[in-house]
């Protein structure tokens, strides 16, 4: 325990300095190695993101490739690159100005890359109508959620804030900028003991409860759930429709992760085709990215969202937001159009494309099932099973010995589990208390997207650290 003694007292705050703290030491226990002074282990193994290009995911060719010959175009003249990838290339450079990505574009996005979206997401849902109209590409979803929450947001100077009511756990990130934009977070509890499942009873405590500090005007879900890697029901996304409808509450649905599922025969709905099966009049935005999901282009940035059933004066209102404050670069909107629309069987790129998507499917697929049952050897933690996604989250089991230690440092005991696993083995992984969690739970999340001999290391270096830590508190 001696690396602990020598931390400061850590007082939460709003803004989860968690993040910082592990960041921070990451860093210095990097620097050190290079300097040459650490043993026991040569580098720091950062699974504390799902960046999948960082931790050794390989990019796919294709996206590679178009990008290149829309950023050199002279690449169009080049028959190495297959001729897919050079008509893709030729398509989109015909949409910008004087046939460059270094033009302006329509502020809610390129035309045909929101058409492109639009047949996505109706093919998705089974034919339900999607309209280029109510598409808006931004930044990455998180900008698009971000944009959302600003159009709701009401001044901090009012005595009745608006709030939104999201789940615990939830993407730390997201609430970090809830808090940021004055507006109240009203949580509303998963329930692990059942997979992590969204229970509409749930959800109505929590109305109930924010209603008394502030005005609920939205719920934000994340489908499949980020960190928890659960995927909702039909029959639950109908529950929590009937309950917006209910209460009036517009509808905030990430669902980043809809091409990740495992499992048996894992099955995704989105809410938009719910919501269209129900003839439900419901507001919907959903949310996706080019930065999750198989293609993992987090430095694009980006993403789209799609508005459904909303009056057209608010749809005009923010088209002219749009128009004023937010236009996404045009490397983000190419990536949307090759998610949107990648190569199809008979293609020239088809044969690699699917290749490379199905290796990297397969390899999260067995990381998936080697964690799993390391962790479920190990006394101390345990783990719902994950359906969807690229994190697991699981729950620490802490000896009463290590609270109370943790307690006395001002820390959360799963804080002082991960400065101590970074310290100990090189391992950045995240605790529970950074997402949110039910009182008297601890966990742990960390990113399941890496090669697989990096992770059979890192779950050598987890396991060695968690029986000792066990041993030393128990």
């Amino acid at each position: 325990m001696s690396f602990l003694k020598k931390i400061k007292p850590v007082a939460k705050n709003a803004f989860h300095s968690e993040k910082d703290i592990l960041s921070r030491h990451a860093a210095r226990i990097t620097a050190e190695i290079q300097q040459g002074e650490r043993k026991g282990y040569n580098e720091v193994l950062n699974l504390s993101s799902g960046d999948l290009h960082s931790m050794g995911i390989k990019p796919l060719t294709f996206i590679r490739q178009v990008l290149a010959a829309c950023f050199y175009p002279a690449l169009l003249q080049d028959e190495c690159l297959p001729l897919d990838v050079r008509e893709r290339a030729k398509s989109l450079l015909k949409e910008c100005e004087g046939g460059s990505v270094g033009s302006y574009t329509d502020s809610s996005g390129i035309a045909k890359i929101k058409q492109g979206v639009s047949k996505f997401i109706s093919s998705r849902d089974g034919g339900v109508p999607s309209s280029p109209e109510n598409i808006f590409l931004t930044s990455g979803s998180q900008r698009g959620l971000m944009i959302m929450v600003k159009l709701l947001f009401q001044s901090k100077d009012s005595s009745w804030q608006t709030g939104v009511l999201i789940p615990v756990p939830s993407y730390a990130s997201f609430n970090l900028a809830l808090a940021a934009q004055g507006i109240v977070m009203v949580p509303y509890q998963l329930c692990e003991e059942q997979g992590w499942t969204l229970k509409v009873e749930e959800l109505h405590r929590a109305l109930r409860s924010g209603r008394t500090t502030c005005n609920p005007m939205a719920i934000y879900i994340c489908n499949p759930g980020n960190p928890t890697g659960h995927i909702q029901s039909k029959e639950s996304i109908k529950e929590v429709i009937q309950f917006a409808a209910e209460e009036k509450l517009l509808l905030m649905i990430d669902e980043v992760y809809q091409n990740c599922l495992y499992g048996d025969r894992p099955e995704f709905y989105s809410y938009k085709k719910v919501l269209s099966e129900m003839g439900s009049t419901v507001e919907l935005v959903s949310f996706n990215s080019a930065s999750k999901g198989f293609m993992g282009e987090c430095g694009l940035r980006g993403g789209y969202m799609e508005l459904v059933n909303f009056d057209p004066t608010v749809m005009q209102y923010i088209r002219n937001f749009f128009y004023t404050e937010h236009t996404t670069p045009v490397s983000g909107q190419i990536a949307v159009d090759l998610m949107a629309n990648p190569p199809k069987p008979g293609d020239p790129s088809f044969p690699i494309f699917s290749e490379e998507v199905e290796s990297t499917r397969n390899t999260i697929r067995n990381n998936i099932h080697r964690t799993q049952k390391v962790l479920d050897e190990l006394p101390g933690i345990s783990c719902q099973p994950l359906k969807g996604g690229f994190f697991v989250f699981a729950r620490l089991h802490v000896p009463p010995k290590a609270i109370e230690w943790a307690k006395n440092r001002q820390m959360e005991p799963d804080l002082l589990y991960c400065l101590h696993l970074l310290e100990e083995t090189g391992l950045h992984v995240r605790p529970g208390c950074e997402f949110g969690q039910k009182k008297d739970t601890h966990h742990i999340r960390l990113c399941l997207a890496t090669q697989e001999e990096i992770m059979e290391d890192v779950l050598q270096r987890l396991k060695t650290f968690h029986l000792r830590f066990m041993k030393e508190f128990s």
